[in-house]
């Protein structure tokens, strides 16, 4: 089941790093540091408010995501890709599949440790 990815989507977590990030995305959902949707994802940026950004990377079209990567690089947050925004939004708590969330800050938050090592792993992505 591995169709292909777009080439746009980069840089896309491996198989490991996705299940990590998955995994805190729907903690963060129970902290309340989560922002879901493209529209969302864009405000938290512009207000400074995100520790990173997933994206799925089969969003159809993937030019409604493409605005997000060059928002992070400007803001210097990080961001990856997903493969499915089916399992995207499945760790974000809905039935619906979500093309871009962003796990935001909060001071004290018990997160934190998890969040800055994905904020390396995606870091190392991108070399």
């Amino acid at each position: 089941m591995t169709e292909e990815v777009n080439a746009k989507a980069y840089p896309l977590a491996d198989a490991t790093l996705t299940s990590k990030i998955l995994n805190l995305t729907q903690q963060a959902v129970n902290y309340k540091q989560l922002r879901k949707g493209a529209n969302e994802t864009t405000k938290t940026l512009n207000r400074g408010l995100s520790e990173f950004i997933v994206m799925a990377a089969d969003a159809e079209p993937l030019e409604i995501l493409l605005h997000l990567p060059l928002l992070c690089e400007d803001k210097n947050v990080p961001y990856v890709f997903v493969r499915s925004k089916q399992a995207l939004g499945r760790a974000c708590g809905v039935t619906r599949p979500v093309i871009a969330c962003s796990i935001t800050s909060s001071d004290g938050s018990q997160l934190k440790p998890q969040i800055q090592t994905i904020q390396q792993e995606i870091e190392k992505l991108l070399v």
